[in-house]
């Protein structure tokens, strides 16, 4: 039976502009999230929150929903029933007496600049440089100067350990280093949040550290992370909270010690079995 993540923090809540009261240290709401394409119901009911600064990892076999719930939490994906907040906000729709109104596009871009998203792919702009597709989003989106957005980059650049890269193009970089920019792409726009869907999976072995390297320092820094990863060491590490997925619903949650060191539920066993 799923059950909904435990990890509690303050008693203290705060009101939306909807009416909704949710705990004052959360980030991340997700109340009831359904997601169906056509038949297939691919979400049934997640109910999850992430605290400011908490890195939460997800996990679980494939095609359990973990990744539909990433693209949920910033609207790449249109909620079938539920609601879902970042920062307080009603992410990707306004409620008027009951009812719910998808915002404009214009609006949902505003929403989603707070929040940075890494793809199991790349996805940087083959015809720009490194620097480029850094400061490209700060510039055109935020209307950063470019001066500004160049200074700010060449920083990022350093932090992910490519400041010799600048001027590169992404078929120059390996993938371990293509990832690493699109971080630094990310964090140009200075979330709040950051979203990782499985960010080394599409990597050669021996490229997956350097990530993993650049994720735990921004855990380190206080960054609020969830991760979909499959990736234990680092989950058991660098994880503050760890929700196992299956079959479009949370099966167990808590921190990683106790899910992956003593799980409770026979599926969580079955599936840590095959992965540990």
């Amino acid at each position: 039976m799923a059950e909904e993540n435990n990890v509690t923090g303050t008693d203290e809540v705060v009101e939306t502009a909807e009416g909704a009261a949710l705990p004052a240290d959360a980030l991340v709401v997700a109340e009831d999230v359904h997601k169906s394409f056509g038949r297939l119901e691919v979400l049934k009911g997640i109910d999850l929150q992430v605290k400011r600064g908490e890195v939460m990892c997800v996990i679980g076999p494939s095609g359990s929903g973990k990744s539909t719930f990433l693209r949920c939490i910033n609207h790449l994906e249109k909620l079938t029933a539920g609601r879902l907040w970042v920062n307080g906000e009603l992410m990707g729709y306004r409620q008027k007496r009951g009812r719910l109104y998808e915002l404009r596009d214009s609006e949902i871009a505003a929403q989603r600049s707070d929040i940075g998203m890494v793809f199991q792919r790349f996805n940087l702009f083959p015809h720009l440089t490194v620097l480029g597709n850094v400061i490209e989003a700060p510039v055109q989106v935020k209307r950063v100067p470019r001066a500004r957005a160049t200074e700010r980059a060449r920083e990022l650049l350093e932090r992910v350990g490519l400041p010799d890269k600048a001027h590169a193009y992404p078929e120059q970089l390996s993938g371990g280093q293509q990832q690493r920019v699109a971080i630094a792409r990310a964090l140009a726009m200075e979330p709040s949040l950051m979203l990782f869907d499985e960010p080394t999976s599409a990597l050669d072995p021996e490229l997956v550290g350097e990530v993993l390297d650049v994720m735990r320092d921004l855990a380190q820094g206080g960054m609020t992370m969830v991760v979909v990863t499959h990736e234990m060491g680092f989950a058991r590490e660098v994880g503050d909270s760890l929700v196992f997925m299956d079959d479009g619903a949370v099966v167990e949650s808590g921190t990683p010690s106790d899910v992956l060191s003593d799980p409770r539920h026979e599926r969580t066993r079955a599936f840590l079995s095959k992965v540990l």
